[in-house]
């Protein structure tokens, strides 16, 4: 059973994750935090005894969110192609939601600035395209895809087609950016098929 502190702070955390989503970790204040949870600041500073922390532990939080609802559910599905149809479908799901992707917000944000968060961020980053080039490689041993195919590559690849869709729908308002990364996603799996 969860307790009345740690539902609070998950609370927080969900709060602070939608803030860094839509205004950064810059906009992100205890002020903000206070307003938008109905707390108040000297409670949050209970919580997080510095503006770093709350950076640090929300960027854990997402993680851990990230985990449960894009990565877990696609290791679920049969291995090979349908793995990697798994990760981009729940991924793609993952950018759709308010604000967009709370990790692309802080890359974009937290890339020239050296710190504890922007190392959080790059580790996060490397283990996603870790997680994609593995999955990938399930679907070259399954004989899903091509023996010669470079799953660090391709990784890469379906990478970008996310970002592209992220920064299509969001920032452009391009009504057909999901149709225009599925149709990306198609032709970087008939590349790679064998």
């Amino acid at each position: 059973m969860v307790s009345k502190g740690e539902a609070t702070r998950e609370t927080i955390l969900d709060a602070a994750g939608e803030l860094v989503r839509t205004v950064g970790f810059a906009g992100m204040s205890i002020g903000t935090l206070a307003t938008s949870t109905r707390l108040s600041k000297s409670g949050l500073y209970a919580h997080f005894k510095s503006k770093e922390t709350l950076q640090l532990e929300v960027l854990e939080h997402a993680k851990a969110r990230f985990l449960r609802e894009v990565v877990i559910p696609a290791v679920a599905a049969p291995r090979g192609e349908p793995r990697v149809r798994a990760m981009f479908e729940n991924k793609l799901r993952w950018n759709s939601q308010p604000g967009g992707c709370i990790f692309v917000a802080a890359a974009s944000e937290l890339d020239d600035q050296p710190g504890p968060a922007r190392d959080r961020v790059v580790r996060d980053q490397r283990d996603w395209l870790d997680s994609l080039a593995q999955v990938i490689g399930t679907g070259i041993s399954e004989g899903h895809f091509r023996a010669d195919a470079d799953p660090e590559q391709l990784a890469f690849e379906l990478d970008g087609v996310m970002l592209s869709y992220h920064h299509c729908k969001r920032l452009l308002g391009d009504g057909a950016a999901e149709s225009r990364a599925r149709t990306a996603f198609e032709s970087l799996l008939a590349r790679a098929r064998a």
